[in-house]
């Protein structure tokens, strides 16, 4: 049977699938990739490079100037679009593409979809050694990008043009799977881009992809049902597969019907709104009080689309009591069965309506409901005082969250952060008013994930007004798309708090008995301290900047910049020792058995002590 082909490179090949795949965003028809991030060497630069020039008016490329910056970016472009729209990244061979790994593993560990698409050695090894190869003195068929294999969903090297074809449709497989959604690496052999092969037209048909709803097992529905029927005091914790399965609606429905509290982990904080009298706030490690007493005493867990990693467990000495049972929801059935869990192998919007269904009038008792609005008002009360505005010449990172909020809080607003103190501060004490209005990369915690996560959520999100939180730390590690986002009129807002150094690492080295070292700037070995202006840097950028010395100045700087066209970077100093005291709880850090120092030694035996706490397996 013949069959009717078009004559394309593998490159052109890959450039015009992509605009090939589809995808359904409120009843319309759009593309499912939202663009591509490019920096060009020689290993892509002319075969990928002349491939996305032929369909730059159909898929936009974006100049980005660090390789982990633009993936940082694809990847916060998905979860801001919960996964239905996602992003490709393309690098040179070596450096570059190495630069990259980190993403990757970032999007593995949170199950966010890109695809990568670096540039690989000559499959026909003529050139070999050629520039920025990694040679194995023992395995010629190894490269750098095989850096890749443990951090992606799924990897393959693309040696011969027409392999592209299989590739291609695997690579879309998982990048839309609910269960195995992450990072796709196709390592492009920079020959081979440039190689003619006569495609099949079909290849190219356009093709849409709607999310996957698992609908649950009736057994394990069964169990599950029966199990919250004989609860007590039941919680649900509410995860990021609450926000990608778009389920906030039937997550506040199922509560309010069957009176149980709500619990957020990092990701899934903003499925219910603040305001919502069921929804208890952040839970773990940097839960609220409210959260973490009715956790301690819960003897059910519906876990829905949690991973349950130790922030959210507290290392998993937060659930005490002896009769505890977990109901994993989850459309993964590695994450719904974790510690002896009852599997619920479901979408969660389906699961959550299936389970409310059988459960019929069931409710959890009155006290329980009750006592969880009591916790709550007391919570709020705490976090008023945390967050209060102050005079204070160096104030909390709990003052700066409550004026930022004052200021620029609201439905329109997506706040975006990644790692260090801040995490805990905002999942605590930041107020979402809508789903995906809280952005925290807390998966992999990743350092400079914050200025590129802003702009990749702004790109996703055109509408909303992006607050991008960081510390002088993690803006240090990776800044430089502050100049990708003017170049792009995408304007976020940038909130810079500056405690000279790591002040997170720092007080969890002191909190463990450690000395201070090596973590604020005036711990470190130096014979002068830099003294770094940052508002002067992003300055340098093209970001209209303020420095502010108080929170009443913050609070005007983000009132003025809030109509201004570009990005604004607006830093304050912060004091680094200053941390929310109410909520919390304990984190498995292990404390040396042996130290000379009187200090480590006494951590070590309250950690002892805390160890006793835990449930094993």
């Amino acid at each position: 049977m013949s069959q009717k082909t078009v004559r394309l490179t593998m490159a052109q090949a890959v450039a015009r699938f992509l605009t090939r795949q589809m995808t359904i965003i409120d009843g319309k028809r759009v593309p499912i990739f939202g663009g591509v991030f490019a920096i060009f060497g020689h290993g892509n630069v002319a075969g990928v490079g002349e491939a996305l020039y032929s369909i730059r008016e159909t898929l936009p490329t974006y100049r980005a100037q660090n390789e982990q910056g633009m993936a940082n970016a694809a990847i916060a472009f998905a979860k801001a679009n919960f996964r239905r729209r996602f992003m490709a990244c393309t690098t040179s061979i070596g450096p570059g593409a190495l630069n990259m790994v980190t993403s990757a593993a970032l999007a593995h560990v949170n199950r966010l979809p890109v695809l990568l698409l670096p540039g690989d050695v000559f499959a026909n090894r003529r050139p070999d050694p050629v520039l920025q190869q990694v040679e194995s003195f023992g395995d010629g068929t190894i490269s750098a990008n095989d850096c890749f294999r443990p951090v992606s969903r799924y990897f393959d090297r693309i040696t011969r043009p027409e392999q592209i074809i299989p590739a291609l449709h695997r690579a879309m497989q998982v990048l839309t799977d609910p269960a195995d959604c992450g990072p796709v690496t196709l390592s492009l052999c920079q020959d081979v881009q440039a190689e003619a092969y006569d495609y099949p037209e079909s290849f190219f048909d356009e093709k849409v992809w709607v999310p996957r709803r698992i609908e649950p097992d009736l057994d394990e529905l069964a169990t599950a049902i029966a199990t919250l029927k004989a609860a007590k005091k039941p919680i649900i914790v509410a995860g990021g597969g609450v926000l990608y399965s778009e389920a906030s609606a039937e997550l506040a429905n199922f509560a309010e019907k069957h009176g149980i509290p709500v619990v957020e982990t990092q990701a899934g904080k903003s499925s219910l709104p603040h305001t919502h009298p069921l929804n208890m706030g952040s839970v773990g490690v940097t839960g609220t009080s409210a959260s973490n007493a009715l956790a301690e005493e819960a003897d059910v867990v519906l876990a829905v689309g949690s991973r349950l990693q130790d922030f959210t467990t507290g290392s998993w000495a937060l659930f005490k009591n002896d009769g505890l049972k977990i109901i994993g929801l989850n459309v993964q059935p590695f994450d719904a069965g974790k510690h002896n869990g009852l599997p619920l192998i479901a979408d969660a919007r389906a699961g959550l309506n299936r389970i409310s269904s059988g459960l019929g009038g069931y409710k959890a008792v009155s006290a329980w409901t009750e006592r969880a609005k009591a916790e709550k008002t007391a919570w709020l009360e705490s976090a008023d005082k945390a967050t209060a505005t102050t005079n204070a010449t160096l104030p909390s990172d709990a003052q700066v969250i409550g004026a930022v909020q004052r200021a620029r809080g609201g439905k329109k607003t997506t706040l975006v952060c990644a790692a260090g103190g801040l995490p805990g501060e905002l999942h605590k004490l930041w107020q979402a008013d809508a789903p995906g209005s809280y952005h925290m990369e807390y998966g992999f915690s990743t350092m400079g994930y914050e200025v590129a996560g802003g702009l990749g959520v702004k790109l996703a999100k055109p509408d909303s007004d992006v607050i991008v939180m960081v510390g002088d730390g993690s803006y240090m590690m990776l800044n430089s798309e502050i100049a990708s986002s003017i170049m792009l009129g995408a304007k976020i807002t940038i909130v810079l708090l500056d405690n000279a150094g790591y002040g997170c690492i720092n007080r969890l080295q002191m909190a463990t008995g450690g000395a201070n070292f090596n973590n604020l700037l005036k711990d470190t070995h130096h014979v002068t301290l830099p003294g770094i202006d940052f508002a002067a840097h992003a300055g340098a950028m093209g970001a209209v900047t303020r420095k502010v010395a108080s929170i009443p100045e913050l609070e005007a700087a983000l009132a003025e910049t809030a109509q201004e066209p570009r990005t604004s970077v607006i830093v304050i100093d912060t004091d680094p020792l200053i941390t929310t005291e109410a909520g919390g709880h304990w984190w498995d850090v292990a404390v040396p058995e042996v130290s000379e120092r009187s200090q480590v030694t006494a951590a070590r035996e309250d950690y002892e002590k805390a160890l006793q706490s835990q449930r094993f397996g």
